[in-house]
């Protein structure tokens, strides 16, 4: 199979999961945090809105150099514009896999600031880590949010404890 035919089934099963906890986040919160160091509600659910994106990113540039970069965080105002996000970035994530080969995920990507090389990794690890991963591992962090603020999370990969309980579990 394919690589890139592999990495479209496991972002298909992601991004569904990433569109059922981004759906329960009441952007009324938005600026909430559960710790004076941690990243505002909002801005959160925005990230992982993006990180989709990354994966084409990847597979059409050499790396970034964050030296270089005008970011500009955005910002949902309502659920539908943060689900439209990941809509676009999801979007074109599947576009870049779709027109990828097997050799392009063998060539170097490399992050860095400036002179400052933070890695260089080959396309396919970058993609699996910094995108995939990542996107796990923030959304794990937004259910962690979302059960503080008393809000029923969804299974991803079974079902939660909050579903159990519907069964009488």
């Amino acid at each position: 199979m394919p690589l890139n035919e592999s990495l479209i089934a496991e972002l298909t099963e992601e991004a569904a999961n990433t569109r059922k906890i981004l759906q329960l986040v009441p952007l009324d919160k938005a600026d909430w945090k559960p710790h004076t160091v941690s990243m505002p509600l909002g801005a959160l659910a925005v990230h992982i809105a993006e990180i989709p994106g990354w994966t084409a990113m990847t597979l059409h540039t050499d790396g970034i150099d964050f030296a270089k970069m005008d970011f500009k965080p955005r910002k949902a105002a309502t659920t539908e514009e943060l689900i439209n996000m990941l809509e676009e970035n999801v979007a074109k994530a599947m576009a870049a896999l779709q027109n990828s080969k097997d050799d392009d995920y063998e060539k170097s990507w490399t992050m860095r600031t400036g002179e400052t090389i933070h890695f260089v990794l080959p396309k396919s690890t970058v993609i699996r880590t910094y995108s995939y991963n990542h996107l796990v591992h923030h959304r794990a962090q937004l259910g962690v949010y979302l059960r503080l603020l008393n809000i029923p999370l969804p299974g991803f990969y079974g079902p939660t404890a909050d579903e159990m309980a519907a069964f009488g579990k």
